[in-house]
């Protein structure tokens, strides 16, 4: 056994033994690891995890500065209410429609503000939409297609991916992306 798996096996002990550690015997642990008292607000098993976490990071390093600055960015937009910054907004913008084919059927949905149009019915979300229409539960994102765009800048130079010569859709969705509308422009059912 060499000396790192023996080190391995020792941490992995050590971790697996917090749980059983009394309150005051975390809190010392708390103390010695962090260098300062534990909030006495913090839980027993609260403690415990983030005992093993710090255990972890002390012995093989923590998250780089690259995701501690993008874990900073998100915060910071999630308290500015801005859900796009944070990548955890709409994927579909207001108009767009997503069509496909199940069972010898075409099935169209736009996307609106504030969820999904389908059938003459609003729906929260695309998922629920994929159920209606199959029966079961399914990923909505999946169902109709939709690649989720990647974090990170997003405003770098678009798509990645190399068109096809001549490519239609290798699956069975197809997304028409919405077009602005002049102002003063009624939108037609």
């Amino acid at each position: 056994m060499s000396r790192q798996t023996k080190d391995d096996a020792s941490l992995e002990a050590e971790i697996a033994r917090l749980p059983d550690l009394g309150l005051n015997e975390l809190r010392a642990r708390w103390k010695t690891l962090f260098g300062h008292p534990a909030p006495k607000s913090l839980r027993r098993n609260f403690l415990a995890r983030a005992l093993a976490y710090q255990t972890q990071v002390e012995a093989y390093g923590g998250l780089s500065e690259t995701t501690k600055r993008r874990l900073r960015e998100i915060a910071a937009a999630v308290r500015r209410g801005d859900t796009d910054a944070a990548g955890i907004g709409s994927q579909t913008r207001r108009g767009t429609q997503m069509i496909r084919q199940w069972k010898d059927k075409t099935h169209t949905v736009t996307a609106l503000t504030d969820g999904f149009e389908w059938d003459g019915q609003v729906y929260k979300s695309l998922s629920a939409i994929a159920k209606a229409i199959t029966g079961t539960n399914w990923n909505g994102f999946a169902f109709f297609g939709i690649q989720r765009a990647p974090l990170g800048n997003k405003n770098a130079a678009g798509s990645r991916r190399k068109p096809l010569s001549g490519e239609q859709a290798s699956s069975d969705a197809l997304i028409r992306p919405a077009l602005p509308r002049p102002r003063g422009a009624r939108r037609h059912a």
